[in-house]
């Protein structure tokens, strides 16, 4: 649909504020008017936020959303909406909930009443958790790889902020509330490309033609063969009904089918006719968007796509349960690589445990394969412990470092995390698994300041004054502000003995990254480095580590003086490059600041340097840290611990 003539009629859309104003913001960029008909004038919007939220060329500055950088536009977007949508309603939100929760707990025999703390907390979780279901639907929607038209994101994007919970008995949504407490409604990409496939057929008749032949070829009855008229229907329904429908139509996949592992690979050609690929996904129960047929003519055209196809009751491999989608890569003997692996545990597409080590062993067929190297680990990792549990087996711990993910995330194949992490951990105690990962005894660990004696090996509380010169004091290993997820990092590392120029052409010997401005950095007289070797202790944590109020920003300045009282100290400006050149196996998408006295960029601005991973790069970067600047709390930091001043004796 090249025109987006389903908004004009289905909206009004031409005469939206917003729409007025992209239009003003066209003429004053290119000096051109926007012609006045409404096509015209609602496709211009379209552009426009096409170029802010899915910036493909990468013009604007990003920030981290979920595991990658997104343009700087999607964060405003994003506050726009949750101001608007969710945190007004945080009372109301609250007072739900807590009615809900005393309820159930009267009819336990149990008397439970919230008090005004009770609610503001309730309240917070209850945003919090709203936060999270909305994100997955605005990465999704924002993520310039998924195969969608700009109209049909808006069109998505806008209906889901109203829909409800969906009833599986009746089928259908129900409206969402002011200040409902139910989560968003997931994401189910397969039931998205139904619907586009059918609102495009409204409109077009060459995808009205190929829709219907495609039902032939799967022996759709003749009374259900789709038509204009049935189309042009469709297209009038509500997102709601419509959602509703295509999910119906997403099919089932058993447990018997899920138990079944025996198949055999199908590979469909780049360039070649959609129409097997499309077929085969018919009512099989996934939730990938090639289930569309448009989508999937997209994805052919990019690349070969492999289906992993298990055996159905007749003992023919009919059932897809790993898809493998190729994309162009010119620096490849095939001119191809792995551009996702995807599964059918849920509908973020994560891979079935016992897909796992099939999968992996088609990957080393393919391109790419590397990139993929510690998911399909982590994936056999997290099935063997899986196992272990449903056994009643004992972990050891090596298997609840990994769980826990104290060294690194777990890795896996779907949008989001794999959902068995979340399970099994629910099933541990974790006061009972820490001794064994520490290796210590229970009375070993201290929960608080005053806790910590003579043979403490790990800390778990608050970021207190002081704190880390009673961690030098006693040799304490293991920091934690909670377990598992606010572990501390604490590593020693060699600065000193290496000019700029040095560490410039070491990191660009092990393919690192460096900015521009990063390069102006380290080109200043600000940027100094020592002539002998030094070995300094780090300290790597988040900004919500250091004990700010909840939901607070603070400013460059604020954590300035906040890590002066816990015993720390801001790093010499050459720790970021030597820091960058040791930690080579960075996760992705993680990007960390380095503590440290700003240095002047090429336009006047303070900068710190940043150490960032954006896919399969490293980066040494610089990020603007005025004194006044706001940090956000997940944001990962670097500081050096200061050094215990000797007793005077």
């Amino acid at each position: 649909m090249e025109n987006p003539d389903f908004l004009k009629k289905k909206y009004d859309l031409h005469n939206a504020p917003e729409v007025e104003s992209a239009a003003k913001r066209t003429e004053q960029h290119t000096g051109e008017k926007v012609p006045q008909n409404p096509e015209a004038q609602i496709q211009n919007y379209l552009d426009r936020l096409e170029r802010l939220v899915l910036d493909s060329e990468k013009k604007q500055k990003r920030k981290m959303f979920g595991d990658e950088p997104r343009p700087r536009a999607l964060f405003l977007l994003r506050e726009m909406v949750m101001n608007t949508y969710v945190r007004p309603n945080k009372e109301k939100m609250a007072e739900g909930a807590a009615r809900v929760e005393e309820r159930a707990a009267r009819e336990m025999g149990i008397e439970a009443r919230y008090g005004e703390q009770q609610l503001e907390q309730r309240g917070e979780i209850a945003v919090e958790d709203l936060e999270k279901s909305l994100d997955q639907w605005i990465s999704y929607l924002s993520d310039a790889n998924e195969p969608y038209p700009t109209w049909f994101r808006y069109y998505v994007f806008r209906n889901i902020l109203d829909l409800g919970d969906y009833d599986k008995d009746k089928g259908e949504f129900t409206k969402r509330s002011q200040g409902s407490t139910r989560l968003f409604p997931d994401k189910d990409s397969g039931a998205l490309s139904y619907i586009q496939d059918r609102i495009e057929a409204a409109k077009d008749p060459e995808m009205l033609g190929r829709l219907r032949r495609l039902q032939e070829t799967t022996g759709t009855p003749h009374a259900q063969l789709l038509t204009k008229e049935k189309a042009g229907e469709f297209a009038k329904l509500s997102f709601a009904k419509q959602y509703a429908e295509g999910i119906k139509n997403a099919g089932e996949i058993t447990e018997e089918m899920r138990n079944e592992t025996g198949g055999k690979w199908v590979k469909y050609q780049k360039d070649t006719d959609p129409t097997a690929l499309w077929a085969s996904l018919q009512n099989k129960g996934t939730a990938w968007c090639t289930k569309g047929f448009g989508t999937a003519e997209i994805q052919l055209k990019g690349g070969d796509f492999y289906v992993y196809y298990t055996l159905d009751r007749q003992g023919k491999p009919t059932i897809p349960r790993i898809a493998i989608r190729m994309q162009e890569d010119p620096s490849t003997d095939s001119g191809q690589t792995i551009g996702e692996v995807r599964g059918v545990a849920d509908n973020d597409q994560n891979l079935e445990g016992n897909m796992a080590v099939i999968a992996e062993e088609k990957m080393k067929e393919l391109p790419g394969a590397e990139r993929y190297k510690k998911a399909s680990s982590d994936m056999k990792s997290l099935t063997a412990i899986e196992k272990k549990t449903k056994s009643g087996q004992t972990l050891t711990k090596d298997d609840l470092t990994f769980l826990y993910e104290l060294e690194a995330p777990i890795e896996g194949f779907g949008y989001k995390r794999d959902p068995r992490i979340a399970e099994v951990r629910n099933q541990r105690n974790p006061k009972e698994d820490m001794p064994i990962v520490f290796e210590c005894a229970k009375d070993q660990i201290a929960y608080g300041i005053s806790e910590i004696k003579e043979n403490t090996k790990a800390y778990i509380g608050p970021l207190v004054v002081g704190i880390f010169d009673k961690v030098q004091e006693f040799g304490i290993e293991h920091i934690y502000t909670a377990f598992p997820e606010g572990k501390i990092h604490k590593e020693i590392i060699t600065i000193g003995g290496k000019d700029a120029e040095t560490l410039i052409k070491e990191m660009r010997e092990k393919k690192i990254n460096v900015s521009d401005y990063a390069e102006d950095m380290m080109a200043s007289k600000d940027f100094t480095t020592l002539k002998e070797t030094e070995d300094i202790v780090l300290i790597r944590l988040e900004v919500r580590d250091l004990g700010f109020p909840k939901n607070k920003y603070p400013t460059t300045d604020e954590i300035d003086k906040r890590i002066e009282e816990l015993g720390l100290e801001l790093c010499p400006a050459e720790t970021g490059p030597h820091y960058r050149l040791i930690y080579m196996n960075q996760p992705m998408g993680e990007w960390i600041r380095i503590g440290m006295k700003q240095i002047t960029d090429r336009d006047g601005y303070p900068d710190v340097f940043d150490l960032e991973r954006d896919g399969d790069d490293l980066w040494l970067g610089s990020h603007w840290t005025g004194p006044a600047y706001e940090w956000d709390p997940g944001r990962g930091f670097v500081f050096r611990l200061r050094k215990l001043k000797p007793l005077k004796t």
